[in-house]
């Protein structure tokens, strides 16, 4: 393998090898207020290609919560015909519980996370608790605030891990930027959970269970025959790799820091070698989400 990651100017060349897309939302499609330049132009162009497409995010919320807000962002609702969220899938698991983790986990749920996440519990037969050490689960969907830090719940946490109450993780991102600002989310609090020993369960990219949902909602196409963007080696490129798709990383979102002013050459080293670490490489890269 060559040293670099090709850096090119957008998917058009390459997107049309492949029967279906997956494509991530937050630092692909918008920022989480606004839709990103270019994003509904290239899904325009995906559409006109007739290349069946799904939107993948990590955030915990459930899909419909997000079509809505990126219909108020100026998506229009039919380019979001297939959305599944993390959320969505933590929904799925707190119903059906079919997962062998859940067994002896009672009812009484903590919940870490902003009231707009609350919809994840409707219908739901648990019972809400106030403090961690009085919970059987802890459902975290990420910090209440965007100016918080880790730090700022490790008393919740050190309270939950020292009771020994299990943690349903909503969405394994670390951060995200929202606005142009870095925003912490579930992954943290979850990995910093499980080093105070804390037993938990991730929901979402890049585990397969999520990929497998994507794969139903398109029709079942080969894995080798989809093509997975986004902007995030350790979750959307991942796993990709490990659902044996191909991937492209869009390098203007979450490691857009990393690769800022470079000239193109050096940009496909860094990129390179950023996925050296880890051992998954996209077959190539983009600035931006377009043609």
């Amino acid at each position: 393998m060559a040293d670099r990651i090709d850096l090119i100017d957008g998917i058009g060349p390459i997107a049309k090898r492949y029967d279906a897309l997956i494509i991530d939302l937050w630092g692909v499609i918008h920022d989480g207020v606004n839709l990103l330049p270019g994003a509904a132009d290239c899904l325009t162009a995906v559409r006109d290609a007739g290349i069946p497409y799904a939107l993948l995010s990590n955030a915990p919320r459930r899909a419909l919560p997000l079509v809505d807000a990126m219909v108020q962002m100026g998506l229009p609702a039919d380019y979001a015909p297939i959305v599944l969220s993390s959320g969505e899938a933590t929904r799925l698991a707190l119903e059906e519980r079919a997962d062998a983790w859940f067994e002896g986990v009672g009812r009484r749920c903590y919940h870490i996370g902003p009231e707009r996440d609350e919809n994840l519990f409707d219908g739901l037969d648990i019972d809400m608790v106030k403090a961690p050490e009085d919970a059987d689960l802890i459902v975290n969907t990420g910090p209440w605030d965007v100016e918080e830090t880790v730090a700022d719940y490790e008393p919740v946490l050190r309270a939950g891990a020292a009771a020994g109450v299990k943690m349903v993780c909503a969405n394994p991102d670390l951060e995200v930027i929202r606005g142009g600002q870095r925003v912490v989310c579930a992954g943290a609090l979850a990995v910093r959970y499980e080093e105070l020993g804390g037993d938990v369960i991730y929901y979402g990219k890049p585990k397969r269970p999520i990929y497998d949902s994507c794969f139903r909602r398109l029709g079942n196409p080969d894995p080798a025959r989809v093509l997975a963007i986004g902007d995030s080696l350790r979750t959307d490129i991942a796993g990709a790799a490990l659902m044996g798709m191909d991937s492209v990383l869009v390098v203007g979102g979450i490691h857009g820091d990393e690769f800022a002013g470079a000239e193109k050459a050096e940009i496909e080293h860094r990129i390179y070698g950023k996925c050296a670490e880890s051992g998954n490489f996209p077959i190539a890269a983009i600035p931006s989400f377009r043609w």
